[in-house]
């Protein structure tokens, strides 16, 4: 969506996996960096650019002594990137009720194609 041509869109993309060589020095050059590497904490304050946008996609069940026995995190190390960030999704909270709205969508207009 981000490299489409046109608006929204017309952004350079790079995409990157977690073994990217220099994958820091090429994080801290985004101005909006989408985290989903499936591994919690990943994103540290180190990989990002002071003002950058950045949005959390993972979401991990982590085990811990609360009542519920676990808490959720995301791919980025969020209190440790927060003070560097124009923006931040939290997790949780952040793109899954965006993910389930895009499901419902897709699915209404796949009704609306066969009806």
């Amino acid at each position: 969506m981000l490299s489409r041509k046109a608006t929204p869109g017309n952004c350079t993309v790079t995409v990157c996996h977690t073994a990217t060589k220099n994958l820091a020095e090429i994080t801290r050059t985004a101005d909006i960096l989408i985290a989903a590497m499936g591994q919690p904490n990943f994103v540290t304050a180190d990989m990002v650019k002071e003002g950058a946008v950045v949005v959390d996609v993972g979401i991990h069940r982590v085990e811990d002594s609360s009542e519920k026995g676990y808490h959720i995190i995301g791919d980025v190390k969020f209190d440790e990137v927060a003070p560097k960030c124009s923006f931040i999704t939290p997790v949780p909270g952040g793109v899954g009720p965006m993910t389930r709205v895009a499901l419902l969508m897709n699915t209404f207009k796949a009704y609306i194609k066969e009806v």
